[in-house]
């Protein structure tokens, strides 16, 4: 991707070094995985709750200096970059269709950091938080891309901050809140059913700043292999087979590899809002 020299965002707010310290335990997740299940849920956002710190608290008041080194220099710009292409893209969609977007804050932040969900590690992955409209990202985040996912490069990067902007335009749109009132009054099965066609939607929202951010001739070569890569490297098939070694579709959160694949490409060829209903579509057909 084209980024280096270009227009950076206002929206950024800086967190590193004031994560502060755990005290007590990360609270585990079901189903015996640790750090495998964390997996599952540290991209693309989801449920960031599901990844909160319960019953345990965090020491706010601690600080520790922080050292910038110059490789999270060059991905915190890459961020700002990104970070202000959306805002471009979604600005515009909005204006066309006579509506006002409110621009999310993005949060960088390292080890801890206080939303207005709940307190959540670097763990938890980048995570949208409705009630604050921020997206929170942990730069060291990109680094497990390449290493524990398979998913490098900087366009693997950008899909991920644009699926969780994705987040925050069904927030504006009032998808979410209608999704989240449903989430009691449904079985987990049914409610894991609605949060699979939310985060394929934003897997679609992604694909059409992508298409714009071609249209800006911004894209350079593999670009759009390495979105699909992450897209495909963070398939609720995939990881369970590949950590667990069956999988369990009662249990998908985000949708299969194939799935994200093909509703990224989908909002890619589009470029536009005409088919990115997913909780329309038929479930064979998702």
């Amino acid at each position: 991707m084209k980024w280096k020299g270009r227009i950076r965002s206002a929206n950024v707010e800086d967190r590193r070094g004031m994560g502060g310290s755990s005290v007590g335990k990360i609270g585990t997740l079901g189903g015996g995985f640790g750090i495998v299940m964390i997996l599952l849920y540290m991209l693309m956002g989801g449920n960031p709750a599901d990844l909160m710190f319960q019953s345990q608290s965090i020491d706010p008041g601690q600080e520790s200096y922080y050292q910038e080194t110059a490789e999270e220099k060059e991905l915190a710009e890459f961020v700002s970059v990104v970070l202000a292409d959306t805002e471009y893209v979604w600005n515009g969609i909005f204006s066309e269709n006579d509506l006002d977007y409110r621009e999310p804050q993005l949060v960088l932040y390292s080890g801890f950091v206080q939303s207005a969900c709940g307190t959540a590690g670097s763990s938890s992955g980048p995570f949208y938080c409705p009630d604050d409209d921020k997206v929170y990202i942990d730069l060291q985040f990109f680094q497990d891309m390449k290493t524990t996912l398979d998913a490098p490069g900087d366009f693997a990067m950008a899909y991920v901050i644009a699926h969780e902007v994705g987040h925050h335009v069904q927030n504006q749109l009032g998808i979410m809140d209608q999704v989240r009132e449903l989430r009691f009054r449904l079985s987990q099965t049914e409610y894991n059913k609605l949060s699979v066609r939310l985060e394929l939607q934003a897997d679609y929202l992604a694909g059409v700043w992508a298409h714009y951010v071609e249209d800006m001739d911004l894209l350079e070569q593999g670009d759009i292999e390495e979105a699909l890569n992450a897209a495909s490297a963070v398939g609720d098939d995939r990881i369970q087979k590949q950590y667990q070694g069956y999988i369990v579709p009662d249990s998908f959160t985000h949708g299969t590899s194939a799935q994200r694949v093909r509703w990224f490409m989908a909002g890619f060829e589009e470029g536009d809002l005409d088919l990115w209903d997913t909780f329309r579509v038929p479930e064979n057909e998702l």
